[in-house]
């Protein structure tokens, strides 16, 4: 399969979280396979329309946003830098992950100290923009830079991306999103199944190069542990 754009994510191992948020979502991005929706009571919308958005993802934390690669290097010279990556970093142990509000849409995300996961984000940022081609035009104007801070402008000249380095912040997507009454509805919805599934404490211990399809779906290429 040819990919488009590489990303590299944090992604569940198998267990009961990867499984409900890969059916939730409606993607398996582990098995490159459709998932139905979880019966889920008190819904506002069919789980499919509620995730519509971040639905070709599949469950994960950004750590380098997608990226088309470089002119001049190949998929083969990306895994061997990611494989590298992985082997000087720690694995992290964070708190906990809780279900929250992010403006309009929901996600887990860490509580507690989250700044060794901010250094890793930056380390993976940094190390693997050789293999990131610079953003087109439209590429840059779909991130509104009007709407940016001046900082967050910079951050997108440099990385393509503005929220990076010190502009990061780990989010495990869950939703689209949603007006304010749906946001409500579906976080009382999730809230209840979730919950047995947040274990505490949290283990960054691996990370996931991924790759986006023809048709824009997310599918795992490696998954490897961080061994630093």
């Amino acid at each position: 399969m040819t990919f488009t754009r590489y990303a590299i994510y944090y992604t569940l191992p198998p267990g009961p979280l990867a499984s409900f948020g890969a059916a939730w979502l409606g993607w398996d991005a582990a098995n490159g396979l459709p998932c139905p929706p979880p019966d889920i009571p008190g819904l506002p919308a069919p789980a499919h329309d509620i995730t519509a958005t971040p639905r070709k993802y599949g469950l994960h934390g950004t750590i380098k946003p997608p990226f088309r690669l470089a002119t001049g290097t190949t998929p083969a010279q990306l895994k061997t830098a990611f494989a590298n990556l992985c082997a000087t970093q720690p694995r992290i142990t964070l708190d906990a992950l809780a279900l929250t509000r992010l403006g309009r849409f929901l996600a887990l995300t860490p509580t507690g100290d989250t700044s060794a996961l901010s250094d890793l984000a930056a380390q993976a940022v940094q190390q693997l923009d050789p293999f990131r081609a610079p953003p087109t035009d439209a590429e840059l104007q779909r991130r509104n830079p009007a709407s940016l801070s001046p900082r967050q402008r910079e951050l997108l000249a440099l990385y393509g991306y503005p929220y990076v380095l010190e502009a990061f912040r780990f989010h495990i997507t869950l939703t689209g999103r949603l007006a304010p009454d749906a946001l409500s509805a579906t976080e009382s919805a999730l809230r209840p199944q979730l919950a047995p599934l947040l274990s505490a404490p949290f283990h960054i211990d691996a990370l996931t190069l991924c790759g986006e399809d023809s048709e824009g779906r997310f599918h795992e290429l490696d998954r490897l542990s961080l061994t630093g």
